[in-house]
């Protein structure tokens, strides 16, 4: 019998993976919710054709995009579960799930996952990518996505969590110019971040803690936002590549580990520090609020008012 469990996936033109992705959740979900972005591929029909409920909303970002599919779709049973199209999960965690998940105690309230990253078909093994101990499954009604627009984690409350052993995999099938071109959206959306964080441009949810999801994240952030963010970007961008590349030794990898530690460890961070550069400077000379927003909006096509209704 399935799982009383309702998975929830946001799509934007995913067809190339969310056919995979429904047949990999077969047996396992009561019910799948696909949240789209009104895609113009064949996402919908494929999604709708596997049995998935299909609702479609306007995406301003990851954030609110999850939240108001939480808010909105209808949640069968006790669990809910956070997954990407292009993510799968594994033998061994639909095992632990199908043996653990109905006989958890009360007082959990939170379900930390090992997620594995696959690049050029590859498993990234090194540079502090695995495991990755995200909270991915909570109870209905204890839990909720932070409102970032960027480096969001889901939060939970009312209880404690766990990690169970089992892993599931980001397997993205695109090629690089898909990869680069999603990660240069990325920057944007995180450079407005740090922006947000530097000059109070409105309220920041900082719901994350070692309670509320999984400490290996609560630690990220806090070394991030207090330790990484205040340097110098040239300094920061290459100091965090090798120390991913040579001290968590990402150079095991391989040629394609390379690619994807240089890529997403030095050029992403890179790129994030020169687009904060950039808007940093764009808004220097604003002395309200609103010249700031309209300025941010003007130039990364972001509405940040949106994001404080």
């Amino acid at each position: 019998m399935p799982l009383d469990l309702t998975v929830i996936i946001l799509t934007k033109n995913e067809a190339i993976h969310i056919g995979r992705a429904l047949e990999n959740l077969k047996g396992l979900a009561k019910n799948v919710v696909v949240v789209d972005s009104f895609s113009t591929d064949d996402t919908v029909a494929i999604a709708k054709a596997q049995g998935a409920v299909v609702l479609q909303n306007k995406f301003i970002n990851y954030a609110k995009q999850f939240q108001w599919a939480l808010d909105n779709a209808e949640i069968r049973g006790t669990w809910v579960m956070r997954l990407d199209a292009d993510e799968l999960i594994e033998a061994d965690l639909r095992v632990e799930l199908e043996q653990q998940l109905p006989k958890l105690p009360e007082e959990v309230v939170g379900i930390n996952l090992k997620r594995k990253h696959i690049f050029m078909d590859r498993w990234v093994r090194h540079g502090g990518r695995y495991p990755l101990v995200l909270l991915r499954i909570w109870r209905h009604g204890h839990g909720r996505i932070e409102d970032r627009w960027m480096d969001e984690h889901m939060v939970v409350w009312g209880g404690r969590t766990i990690t169970m052993k089992g892993g599931f995999a980001d397997h993205n099938l695109n090629d690089i110019t898909f990869f680069t071109t999603k990660h240069n959206a990325y920057a944007t959306r995180e450079a407005i971040d740090v922006l947000i964080q530097r000059h109070n441009l409105a309220p920041r949810d900082e719901a994350l803690n070692t309670k509320s999801a999984s400490a290996q994240a609560a630690l990220k952030r806090l070394l991030k936002e207090s330790v990484y963010n205040k340097m110098p970007f040239t300094l920061s961008a290459l100091m965090y590549f090798l120390w991913r590349y040579i001290f968590q030794l990402g150079f095991l990898d391989g040629r394609s580990g390379l690619v994807y530690h240089f890529l997403q460890g030095y050029w992403y961070r890179f790129l994030v520090g020169a687009k904060l550069m950039e808007l940093e400077k764009a808004i220097s000379n604003h002395p309200n609020l609103d010249e700031i927003q309209a300025t941010l909006l003007r130039l990364t096509g972001h509405d940040i008012k949106k994001t404080q209704k």
